[in-house]
């Protein structure tokens, strides 16, 4: 019997009940139908997701170990409930939807908030570098790229002319023109990326700015270790208690900043945005110190308990003596703040040991800032999801089945309606579908 893969406590049940029970509409929003036609056979974006965040949970990080592990793992061939799953297919879902995981993670915490699994109380944000899929070599200077672009061009010209050559198949021929305009394409960014560097330059610093043929979007930054390797900033916001209790990943965001200044009120205004509530308490080290984020929070009503560096501890007569930052300063030597600030740790900093040591997100396999903000929302999803595990299914579960709310009628649409009738969907997630599918 497939039921008998695993066992009734197994851990792949709660992540199968929980992608159940989520709302994930969006996946299926380009979906098209024709009355009275079966649509062709697809992949349940449910089962995607699922094996996804299960396979992040158990570390795995590739699609190629995911697609394996379907094969040869009993928990992934009960999840996939006989599904053969490719790992072309397992590597475009994971980057393509973007704005539908931002709206599933919003409602994977507003469900915790609502419940009161969670609470805003105290937030502490952090930011951790992830190695990028782009090796040192590959960082060049304009005047290297303009070169790069002219040999580009030629070889393309090359390529095209070689068109009709009857030794080589159409396949070939396609094969060889796409390489030959992906790396084009890639040059290009690098250049423009370039562009966007030395806008933020002064003077002779503008001819040292450098950029990737392999990953445009990438930036050399310093490491833990104390390198410099090409990398991302991952910035999370983690709420919790600092003595216990689930961690919970509240806000995400990716920048290619090798500095974590000024990072505090876009986060602060994610939160904001996808809860409608305000941290009373934000926690941050002195690497996320400024006067326009302190003065921000104070607008806001947010206590700052960020660490003053040195540079800012004692203001000169050219520093910033305004009354949020002068009371910020204060309060920052006061006892109590000095022991709310050590939960700090415990909070944000332990759920970046987690990412990296348990989910493997020290390095990523994909290129680009938005296919990164991608990995990094499915990494926070499968977080929270193990973070609270059947209290998330219940309170999911809960929210489904309240009566409904008072809304005007609406009209279908074609992209309402799903018409795959082919649809393969797994027996662990198609047997008490909410929505019917």
């Amino acid at each position: 019997m497939p039921d008998q893969l695993v066992a009734p406590e197994h851990p792949v049940r709660v992540v199968a009940a929980a992608v159940e029970a989520l709302d994930l509409s969006g996946f299926l929003s380009e979906a098209k139908a024709v009355e009275g036609h079966p649509g062709r056979p697809v992949t349940s974006p449910r089962l995607l997701l699922a094996l996804w965040v299960y396979g992040i949970q158990q570390g795995v990080g590739t699609a190629t170990e995911l697609a394996r592990r379907c094969e040869e793992d009993r928990a992934f061939e009960w999840l996939a409930g006989g599904v053969t799953v490719s790992h072309d297919r397992l590597s475009q879902f994971r980057v393509e939807h973007l704005e539908v995981l931002q709206q599933v993670f919003t409602d994977v915490v507003s469900v915790l908030l609502q419940q009161g699994l969670v609470s805003l109380e105290q937030v502490a944000q952090d930011g951790t570098r992830v190695r990028a899929s782009a090796s040192a070599p590959s960082f060049r200077r304009e005047s290297t790229l303009g070169e790069c672009r002219e040999q580009a061009e030629l070889h393309l010209e090359v390529v095209l002319a070689q068109k009709d050559d009857p030794e080589l198949t159409r396949g070939q021929q396609a094969t060889r023109e796409a390489k030959a305009r992906d790396y084009q394409a890639r040059v290009d960014a690098a250049l423009e990326a370039i562009k966007q560097q030395q806008a933020r330059k002064k003077g002779a610093d503008k001819d040292k700015v450098r950029a990737s043929t392999t990953d445009a979007d990438a930036r050399v930054m310093k490491m833990a270790d104390g390198g410099f390797r090409p990398a991302y900033n991952l910035q999370l916001a983690v709420a919790g208690e600092a003595l216990g209790g689930p961690r919970t990943i509240v806000g995400v965001e990716v920048t290619n900043q090798g500095s974590d200044m000024g990072s505090v009120s876009p986060m602060v205004e994610q939160i904001e945005q996808r809860t409608g509530q305000l941290p009373e308490r934000l926690l941050a080290d002195g690497g996320h110190a400024t006067c326009a984020d302190v003065k921000q929070c104070a607008a806001k009503g947010i206590e700052a308990l960020i660490s003053v560096p040195e540079r800012m501890a004692q203001a000169g007569q050219q520093g910033d003596h305004s009354p949020e930052v002068e009371a910020w300063r204060e309060r920052m030597r006061t006892d109590e703040a000095k022991k709310q600030y050590k939960g700090r740790a415990s909070l944000v900093e332990n759920v970046n040991a987690q990412v990296k040591g348990r989910y493997g997100l020290t390095e990523v396999t994909v290129r680009g800032l938005e296919k990164v903000k991608c990995v990094a929302l499915l990494v926070a999803l499968a977080h929270n999801l193990a973070a609270h595990g059947h209290n998330l299914v219940e309170a999911l579960q809960r929210r489904n089945s309240a009566p409904p709310t008072l809304a005007p009628p609406r009209s279908l649409s074609p992209q309402a309606l799903v018409a795959p009738d082919g649809e393969t969907s797994p027996p662990g997630l198609a047997t008490s579908l909410p929505d019917g599918r």
